[in-house]
Order: C-alpha cells, then structure tokens, then sequence
C-alpha cells in the first residue's frame, strides 16, 4: 500500500496495537479521528478538509506470526472542484484486507515477488505482506493509507463539464501547409 510521501511528518492519525497483545480471538476496534487528526491527515493527503474519518477494523492472528487487518475506513472529505474551482465534499468508503507478517519474513516475501516479476510467464502474484516494524501495527496508519488511497484526486462538482474552447484552425495552416505550397507550385511549372 503506497502512501503520500510525508518527508519528516509523522503520521497524522495513530492507533498502535502490540501484537504479542492480540488475543487468538483477534480484537475489533472502532476508530473516530479527532479534529486535529482529521486536520493533519487533511494536511498530508492534499485536501482542503478532512470532515469525518472512522475505521471499523478487525485485527486477527494467523499462523507464522502473521497478522490480519480488515474492514471498512469512511470519511467526508473537503475538496476543490478542478473545473468549477468550487469547495465539495466526497464520500469515501474504502474496504481493508491486509496482512502483516514479522519484518524479515516481509521483507524476505517481498524480495521473492520481486524476482518472480521478471519472468513474463508467471501468474499474477499477490502484494506481498506490511512488515510489523517494532511489534506494533499502527491502525491509523492502516486507516490513512487506505483513505488517501480513495481520496479522487481530480474531483468535480456533480454535472460540472469541462468544455475546452476550441476555435476552428484554418485549414491551411497546419503543419504541411508549406510543403503543400511547394507541391502546388510544382505542379504549376
């Protein structure tokens, strides 16, 4: 899952779960960004405002150390149309389905994947896990990236068109028009 590149700004929205913590029955959380959240993470994803953002997340052990994140991110974005230059709000809903495996086994799976692209003959792989950085699983990150993944990067007011202002070219003036002159005058001798 890629994400905006944030330079030195830490993440906007934090949740950190310890993995040695999670029970065998996994946990649910329930995640409501604060007002200062929802304005940083407004900041880093390029928004005019970020109205509303909750996740409903499952957090689920699996075999080998392996952990797994799903469920549903939704917000109300504030944005600027790109043809009326008029503010908007986007729904977003975004689903999650993530694993997270140890940092060596990621990194080890990713490596995999890697040299596996090379051969045209191979069957679509799958992306490969998160690494777990420190024993933790940060559900805002998880949360951020899946809404900035979803955040429309060109958004339009509902039945705004752009409409180009198109002015009929001559059609003697193109790009050939002077070799066709020479023909012409060619032909003429």
């Amino acid at each position: 899952m890629s994400r905006p590149a944030t330079g030195s700004q830490p993440d906007p929205w934090r949740a950190p779960v310890i993995v040695a913590q999670i029970p065998d029955t996994g946990l649910h959380r329930k995640l409501e960004a604060s007002a200062g959240e929802r304005q940083a993470i407004a900041e880093v994803g390029g928004v005019r405002e970020v109205l509303f953002a909750s996740a409903d997340l499952d957090v689920v052990p699996r075999s080998g150390g392996r952990v797994q994140v799903t469920g549903t991110v939704r917000a109300r974005v504030g944005q600027i149309c790109v043809v009326t230059l008029d503010p908007i709000e986007s729904e977003i809903e975004e689903e999650v389905d993530l694993m997270f495996a140890p940092e060596p086994e990621a990194r080890r799976l990713a490596d995999l994947i890697e040299e596996g692209e090379d051969d045209s003959e191979a069957p679509e792989v799958a992306d490969p896990p998160e690494a777990i950085v420190g024993g933790i699983i940060d559900l805002g990150r998880v949360a951020t990236d899946a809404l900035f993944l979803a955040i429309d990067p060109y958004p339009r007011k509902e039945g705004a068109v752009f409409e180009a202002d198109v002015t009929a070219l001559d059609p003697e003036d193109h790009p050939f028009a002077a070799l066709k002159a020479l023909q012409d005058k060619k032909k003429g001798q």
